[in-house]
């Protein structure tokens, strides 16, 4: 039994106004971003789950991950998770219902998270966002995307719009071998030939190869001017929205690269190869062509270039026209309501806000000044090899703390200045032509219910085509019987009505 003395209630009076200065939703002040309450003796302990793409996780005693601490006073437990496995894991946390206290979904449509949500399994955050300055800087437009069913559940993993995942060639190759740049599909397949078979790096050996199989699929995009997930890559014409999967289109997609299987351009095992394996044959200056965001290609030129100092992959612009423009998002966090209390949420949405402002950003992406990066009269950021040793990167820290930025992908860590400023002009020609995934923020329930097994059944026989196993043929009479599938053109309906609604508001 508990007994109610005066001094208890003295003492609980101090520790309400204690606990209310420390969340900014509980005080009529606001503390800034970052400003850790001296009063609280006692951390804040939150645990995370998130994507890690450097070469090994940042530690539990990592430099930068201690100055986040220091700065929010909080206690922070990542669980770094490889992006190999990473939704497989994250369906395993979900379903177990143990989550941590802030959780990194990739996908929006992943369908376990959707039917939680819409049972209230996550906090409603858009009460709190108002009081978090440097979240609402975050574009409205993204927002609006990851809401689903009119709640904001979801935190938006921010990303840029611009330098997305595609096609990415070795220009010093280019050179060596006196060629362009290629702007169309042609064109791509003349340099996957010459750098299976002209010696492009000039060593005299026949040790080469065209394409590493890392976003082999970007091609494919390339035809048919769209992406998308689940029941198909969608394209909008007219006003609507019309599945490419369904197109005739497909067909030229299918045989261009079936020929670039048979005259092995790419790995003979693309089909089971991690995209780790295909990164490893860019870094080792086997292979000249593989798919990443601007940023991300630079892990590869920056291995490369310790067996060649020329080494350099150069972004795409486009091809046959097409690029992909990004979501705006990379993944969605979202913070458990059955384990997580509300002021612990105002915490967390805290730390957040720090990660999101410029100095919490700078952080995240490039460390600790004097230590991991040293800055010049410009205000470019040159990094350390320490940088390297503590895993300080957009691809680590930067996958949690995050502030927007049209130009993030065109830095990397390590990145010379002259590099830098050309891909931040490649995103401005990129941004000319971009073609959004018109799906993302909208909901079919059946694509959620079928759309992973249709899209296996359509890769496994796209597979097959490409390696000659099966013939174009094949893919025609699937086509058919997919017009004939209730379900599959009922996703179309939903898609298109939910893009109409969309378009109304």
């Amino acid at each position: 039994m508990i007994t109610i003395t005066r001094k208890s209630i003295v003492l609980l009076t101090a520790s309400m106004v204690l606990v209310s200065g420390l969340f900014g939703g509980c005080s009529s002040k606001k503390a800034e971003p970052g400003k850790a309450d001296v009063k609280q003796e006692k951390p804040v302990e939150i645990s995370v789950f998130t994507e890690f793409n450097t070469a090994e996780p940042p530690t539990d005693d990592n430099p930068v991950l201690k100055e986040f601490e220091k700065k929010t006073n909080t206690k922070i437990k990542v669980n770094w998770t490889s992006a190999n496995n990473y939704k497989d894991k994250t369906n395993v946390i979900l379903a177990s219902g143990d989550m941590p206290d802030l959780m990194k979904v990739q996908d929006f449509s992943n369908s376990l998270m959707q039917e939680m949500a819409s049972k209230g399994a996550f906090w409603d955050l858009e009460p709190y966002l108002k009081d978090y300055k440097s979240l609402m800087e975050y574009p409205k437009e993204v927002y609006n995307k990851v809401k689903i069913g009119g709640k904001q559940y979801a935190l938006p993993s921010v990303r840029p719009t611009e330098g997305y995942s595609f096609v990415n060639i070795r220009r010093d190759w280019l050179n060596n071998l006196n060629m362009k740049m290629p702007t169309n599909m042609d064109e791509l397949y003349n340099v996957l030939y010459a750098f299976t078979y002209n010696d492009p790096d000039k060593n005299g050996k026949n040790d080469t190869i065209g394409h590493t199989s890392r976003g082999l699929w970007n091609m494919y995009d390339s035809f048919t001017g769209a992406a998308g997930t689940g029941a198909g890559r969608f394209k909008e014409v007219n006003g609507k929205l019309v599945n490419m999967e369904l197109d005739p289109v497909v067909n030229e997609a299918l045989t261009w690269l079936n020929k670039v299987y048979k005259n092995k351009l790419l790995p003979e095992d693309w089909a089971v190869m991690k995209d780790t394996q295909g990164e490893d044959l860019a870094k080792a200056g086997k292979a000249g062509v593989s798919g990443d965001t601007i940023e991300g290609i630079f892990r590869s030129t920056a291995e490369a270039r310790k067996i060649d100092p020329k080494a350099d992959f150069e972004p795409v612009v486009s091809l046959n026209g097409y690029v992909p423009k990004a979501s705006g998002f990379g993944g969605m966090y979202f913070i458990p309501k059955q384990s997580v209390k509300e002021d612990k949420v105002k915490k967390i949405l805290s730390l957040m806000d720090y990660g999101a402002s410029d100095e919490g950003f700078t952080l995240a992406c490039y460390g600790i000044k004097g230590v991991h990066y040293n800055e010049d009269s410009s205000g470019f950021k040159t990094t350390t090899d320490q940088a390297l040793k503590d895993s300080v990167s957009q691809s680590s820290f930067g996958k949690i703390f995050e502030r927007f930025d049209k130009y993030l992908w065109a830095y990397r860590t390590g990145m010379d200045k002259p590099t830098f400023d050309r891909n931040k002009k490649i995103i401005d020609e990129i941004a000319k032509v971009s073609v959004p995934d018109r799906t993302i923020g909208l909901i079919s329930q059946t694509d959620l219910k079928f759309g992973a097994d249709y899209e296996k059944k359509s890769k496994d026989l796209k597979t097959k085509i490409i390696m000659g196993i099966e013939p174009i043929s094949a893919w025609n009479k699937y086509v058919e019987t997919l017009k004939a599938d209730t379900n599959y053109m009922k996703i179309i309906e939903e898609y298109n009505a939910a893009f109409a609604e969309k378009n109304k508001k």
